[in-house]
């Protein structure tokens, strides 16, 4: 089951202030269905980070598209011909 916005701030309120462990919130709320991986994670990345949402940046690279393919934003750009280049006679 995902965990809401409302349950974050809930699982970041008692870990901050009655230092509650993951195992402790599964016991303290059995009926969220939360499970003892997705809270561990959250303790983990708050532990880390200071804050559980997402930073910026962070995640899989995106793919740049062009006419020969994909090519990722590394530095490699497709080559692309300019108009003066080509031949129109």
């Amino acid at each position: 089951m995902k965990i809401s916005q409302e349950d974050v701030i809930l699982i970041k309120n008692l870990y901050l202030s009655k230092q509650y462990g993951a195992r402790r919130l599964l016991g303290e709320l059995p009926d969220k269905g939360w499970k003892l991986g997705s809270i561990d994670s959250l303790l983990n990345r708050s532990h880390k980070t200071g804050t559980i949402v997402p930073l910026p940046g962070s995640g899989r690279p995106r793919l740049s598209r062009s006419s020969e393919g994909p090519c990722p934003q590394s530095g490699r750009q497709a080559k692309k011909a300019s108009v003066s280049s080509l031949d129109f006679a």
